[in-house]
């Protein structure tokens, strides 16, 4: 395949993914459950590995940043590596939930495969602790982070680079949404 027809096939696929309507309703639910996680002075939790761990330190700045409401991400280097030392990495970002999580918290959890141990189980326990829970995965539709969430977000595709560029459009079409615009002053 030659490169023009490569990239033709290539955007099209994104454009595909991106723009279904059928995502808006989803989209609009999470923005008014932030807004509501805002208003009862709670918080986002997001969390993820890898290029979704970038995902989420990228969207809880912006967020906070941007849109006002609190978001913390699990992503440190020391508590990464105490935690999956003394509890194991499978679980944890089910113990950082405990440590940072309070009633009424939102957790985004974004796993383009939907199957990793830490984000199975941190699902589970979301699930069993009635926090908010929103996800962002791919690969199969039944995958197990998926079938645990409040909200899904799921992107028919195996391509790590287009389901993760698309779980961030996502998210942060979320934070636009949420300050009713897509620019912001340079300070």
């Amino acid at each position: 395949m030659d490169k023009n027809q490569f990239l033709n096939e290539y955007f099209n696929e994104y454009n595909n993914l991106i723009y279904d309507r059928s995502i808006f309703t989803d989209l609009i639910k999470s923005a008014e459950l932030l807004q509501d996680t805002q208003k009862s002075k709670n918080k986002i939790i997001l969390a993820g590995n890898g290029a979704s761990a970038a995902i989420a330190s990228h969207c809880a700045l912006d967020f906070t940043k941007q849109a006002g409401v609190r978001a913390v991400n699990f992503n440190e280097p020391s508590m990464v590596t105490a935690f999956s030392n003394d509890y194991g990495y499978e679980d944890s970002v089910v113990q950082a939930i405990k440590f940072y999580a309070d009633p009424g918290d939102t957790i985004i959890l974004i796993s383009s495969s939907g199957k990793s141990p830490n984000m199975v189980r941190a699902a589970e326990h979301a699930k069993n602790k009635n926090y908010n829970l929103i996800t962002f995965t791919g690969f199969s539709p039944e995958n197990p982070v998926k079938q645990l969430g409040g909200i899904n977000f799921w992107v028919d595709s195996k391509a790590y680079n287009i389901i993760e560029c698309i779980h961030m459009i996502w998210l942060t079409s979320i934070v636009d949404s949420l300050i009713g615009k897509a620019e912001y002053p340079v300070s």
